[in-house]
Formats: C-alpha cells, sequence, structure tokens
C-alpha cells in the first residue's frame, strides 16, 4: 500500500464520519486503503486547529507625520497609499491604517481623459480663440459624431444598493454586441437630428459628403433661408473624413467654404459644445445601468432622449463659447474641461 501525499475532499469527509462513529485511526486506514501515517496526520491537523492571531500594536502616526502625508498626497495624484507614505519615510503602518488616515484628506479618484495637447497645440487654440473672439455664435453649427454601444460606458452600471436588497443582473456578451454611430449638430437653440449612420459604413470623406448629402442637406439645410443660409458659419472637428481635400472641395460647392467653415484647432473636444449634449444624451439612455438588446432599440433611445432636450438647454450650451474662448486665452491654450 503506498503512501499518498495528500487526501481527497471525499476522503476527509469520509474520516470525519469514520471518527465519529468510534472507529480508530488505523481501522479507518484500512477501510480507505491509505497510509496508516497519512490518516493520523489529517486527524492531528484538524485537532489542532487554527493559530491564535496575535495582534501587532499599531505604529502611532504624528501630526508632523500626518502634515507629511497630506503635503505626499497632494505632490503624487494618483499614487497608492504605500507609494505616499514610503515617500514621506513613514514605514511600519498597515494598509487598512493608511486608508484610514488617506480618507480623511483624499478622496479615491479615476484619472480624468483629456487630450494630448503639445506646445504647437497651445499656441493653435490661442490663435483660434483669437480669430473667433468677435464671432457671433448664434449663427455657428457646432457638429460632430457619437458612438453608443448597447451597454454603455465602462463603470456606468455602478451606484449605491440600499442594504438588503439585490444589485440588479446584467447581461454579459460574449462580443460586445457593436454599437450605433449618431451625427447631429446644435445651432442657437435648435438641434439638427440625430441622424443615425448606417450599421456596417465607415466614413470615409466619400461616405461621410454622402451621409450629410442625404441627411443634413436634404432633410434640414435645404428647408433654411437664404439669408440663414448666408450666414451660417459651418463646424466640423478635424477628423480625417471632415478635413480631407475631397470633403474640403464637396462642401465648397455646397457654398460653405472660406469664412463660412470654420477652421477647428486640434486636439480641442473641450471647446465643442456638443459634447456636452452627448454627455446629456449619455446620461438619460443609460441611467440605472440600462442595457440594450438590439442596436435598433439603442438608436429609439437616443432619438428619444434628444426629443427631451430642450432650446433652452441648447442654448446654453451654445452661449457658452464666449466663456470657452476667454479661458483658452486665460490658460495660454490649456485645457479648459467642459
Amino acid at each position: 500500500m503506498g503512501q499518498k501525499k495528500d487526501l481527497t475532499g471525499s476522503e476527509k469527509s469520509k474520516i470525519v464520519r469514520y471518527l465519529a462513529e468510534g472507529c480508530s485511526s488505523l481501522k479507518i486506514a484500512k477501510l480507505l486503503k491509505r497510509d496508516h501515517r497519512t490518516i493520523k496526520r489529517f486527524i492531528q491537523n484538524s485537532q489542532q486547529g487554527r493559530k491564535k492571531r496575535v495582534e501587532k500594536p499599531r505604529r502611532k502616526i504624528t501630526a508632523r507625520e500626518l502634515r507629511k502625508v497630506k503635503r505626499a498626497a497632494a505632490k503624487m495624484p494618483l499614487a497608492t497609499s504605500l507609494a505616499i507614505f514610503q515617500s514621506c519615510n513613514i514605514t511600519g503602518v498597515p494598509k487598512s491604517t493608511r486608508c484610514t488616515i488617506l480618507r480623511d484628506m483624499a478622496k479615491v479618484r479615476k484619472a480624468e481623459r483629456r487630450p494630448p495637447l503639445n506646445k504647437t497645440h497651445k499656441l493653435k487654440r490661442q490663435d483660434w480663440a483669437k480669430k473667433y473672439l468677435k464671432t457671433d455664435f448664434s449663427k455657428v453649427l457646432w457638429t460632430d459624431e457619437m458612438r453608443v454601444s448597447l451597454d454603455g460606458p465602462d463603470g456606468w452600471a455602478r451606484g449605491w444598493i440600499g442594504k438588503g436588497q439585490r444589485a440588479p443582473v446584467r447581461l454579459r456578451r460574449q462580443q460586445g454586441g457593436g454599437g450605433v454611430l449618431v451625427w447631429a449638430g446644435i445651432i442657437k437653440d435648435e438641434l439638427v437630428g440625430p441622424f443615425r449612420v448606417e450599421d456596417g459604413v465607415k466614413l470615409n470623406s466619400q461616405s461621410y459628403c454622402q451621409f450629410l448629402e442625404d441627411t443634413f442637406f436634404k432633410q434640414w439645410y435645404r428647408k433654411k433661408s437664404a439669408s440663414f443660409k448666408k450666414n451660417m458659419i459651418f463646424m466640423q472637428d478635424n477628423a480625417p473624413s471632415h478635413a480631407s481635400k475631397y470633403s474640403t472641395a464637396w462642401l465648397a460647392r455646397k457654398g460653405i467654404k472660406e469664412e463660412k467653415l470654420m477652421t477647428w484647432p486640434p486636439c480641442s473636444p473641450d471647446l465643442n459644445p456638443i459634447e456636452n449634449l452627448w454627455s446629456i444624451i449619455k446620461c438619460e439612455i443609460y441611467k440605472e445601468g440600462k442595457q440594450y438588446t438590439s442596436l435598433n432599440s439603442v438608436w429609439e433611445a437616443v432619438v428619444a432622449a434628444a426629443r427631451n432636450v430642450d432650446g433652452e438647454q441648447i442654448k446654453t450650451l451654445t452661449e457658452s463659447m464666449d466663456g470657452r474662448l476667454l479661458s483658452v486665452l486665460a490658460k495660454k491654450g490649456g485645457y479648459i474641461g467642459r
């Protein structure tokens, strides 16, 4: 009979049952056909139980060390509690104590996502702000695309759950489920669209211009008066399909050229007020962690949410441009947030 290293879970259960029936370790070894030493070792280890935890005295933090920790937390955003305390030469403090101390003077936050701005970008943003500082922004049509998925952005399914309540079950997809690309514009207090880009269509220069022809120009722009078209300024960002020579020439043939086509600085989504409209719509369609089962259902939700955005909200966004330009100049082309 060979000696084995480990007992299976079933064998351990049988040993406990045989001991309860009064069997000796030798008899149990014969019944299970295992080495007697293996059975005795398991019984001895079970009878010893868990060792009592010895509480170590906690290290006391002085007021001077607390001030050091506070300064280090301000200088080292997003650092771990261990890194912050090590930078202050404070050792021997358990993680639970470090977190308790930091919770009184800091908060756990994620890094903000923002475009990378180098010196050239900042200079171009300043030049752009100076150029349009005296512009009547009520005549500017701000446009952009947004992609919406079935499940919403990561982390949007989190929220407070009452004690005794269970968190709702969320669908878990193998391949994500895809999404819908939406185009829209805002001018003064009016929302243009939203319009849905056909599923599977990749927006290159040709498909982008065809999309504008079928939606924006035929369904909205053609209904406007000649005086409106004469004064309107069309804004679009510097996506390759927007800024290409093909798209620029095509818009020029439509009468949108020179001063009627706004130049746009690089890496500047914070300057486009329609980005705030996208936030409003996403908050509405994904509230309470809502998910969707089809692309048509999420598109219908976008349309319904856009319909609920009133003219005053849009007007607030478009009228914010003067303040945004002043902020860009005050921060010397730096990022201004949204």
